[in-house]
């Protein structure tokens, strides 16, 4: 008969409290729960297992007597099998070594009829009846559903962060979207989700962002690319120009001799950092040159002139 090693099973140390205990297994018992895994063997034996474990270490005196019996497993396993295929009793081992009159024999009865394994029932005695694994499986706490909606904000609304009120079934919650959120990102809303069953933590609320594009901005993570377009003039002699940003507008110097199709940078007028204040992109302004049209006769002659000077 195999040993079971119900610290092991549970990821726990032998020293481990009741209240690390408990964690331990709540925490294990809804990741392996048959509503969870449905159709999966592996689970269910899985929480059995767990639930098996949690039977003996959460209760002081079966712990106790688990405890003993595990230090003495190989000689006590070979002095009472003797060599011969039939299996120790267990129980009556634990008795003798608890002291007699205040010792006692556990039965299925003791623990409700649990589908438990053999070394279980070997030990404390009795045989596994009923259906007691199903009624584990009814009891263990579960985690509630998670919920999934879209969420659409703004370009702006991207930059400056923005607060939205949703509705989850009857109740109403207000929804912070940080500054430099990003098309296509999740958002987590801890606790929102469906209500747990039988102590089971509530599921989460994922919002899936949707950042609607602006007609003044491409966006590139969180470096923002616009244009400005400028007179030939003002390309050749140079000067100032507004420049659209986030916040308003910006004065740019665009240099004597600029070529059409330059880019000049702003640092730090893009996109901010998402969760890291005071962090920002930048902005990447292309100049266009915009060629005179429908000239005069006065300026096509002194276009020629220009042409003459130059080799």
């Amino acid at each position: 008969m195999e040993y079971k090693d119900y610290y092991k099973t549970l990821g726990i140390s032998k020293d481990a409290t009741p209240e690390e205990i408990k964690k331990q297994y709540r925490k294990l018992a809804v990741k392996y729960h048959p509503d969870k895994n449905p159709g999966s063997k592996q689970a269910e034996e899985k929480f059995k297992d767990l639930g098996e474990a949690y039977e003996v270490l959460n209760d002081p005196e079966k712990r106790k007597k688990y405890d003993t019996l595990g230090s003495n497993w190989q000689h006590y396993a070979q002095e009472e099998a003797g060599g011969q295929q039939g299996r120790p009793d267990f129980s009556q081992w634990a008795q003798q070594r608890s002291g007699g009159q205040n010792s006692r024999t556990y039965s299925s009865e003791d623990f409700e009829g649990a589908d438990f394994s053999d070394f279980f029932n070997s030990f404390f005695g009795g045989s596994a009846r009923g259906s007691g694994s199903q009624r584990r499986y009814r009891e263990a706490p579960v985690k509630g559903q998670d919920y999934e909606a879209r969420l659409t904000v703004s370009l702006q609304e991207a930059f400056t962060g923005v607060q939205r009120m949703l509705a989850i079934g009857e109740e109403k919650i207000s929804i912070t979207v940080p500054p430099g959120i990003r098309d296509g990102q999740v958002l987590r809303v801890r606790g929102k989700g469906a209500k747990g069953k039988r102590g089971g933590d509530s599921g989460h609320l994922y919002l899936h962002v949707t950042v609607e594009p602006d007609p003044r901005f491409e966006r590139k993570e969180d470096e923002l690319y616009t244009e400005v377009h400028i007179p030939l003039y003002q390309a050749v002699l140079g000067g100032k120009v507004n420049v659209a940003t986030m916040t308003g507008s910006a004065s740019v110097k665009v240099p004597p001799e600029t070529q059409t199709g330059k880019t000049l940078r702003l640092k730090g007028l893009g996109m901010p950092v998402y969760l890291k204040k005071g962090e920002s992109g930048s902005l990447y302004v292309k100049i266009l040159v915009d060629i005179p049209q429908n000239l005069t006769r006065e300026e096509i002659d002194l276009f020629k002139k220009l042409s003459a000077l130059r080799p």
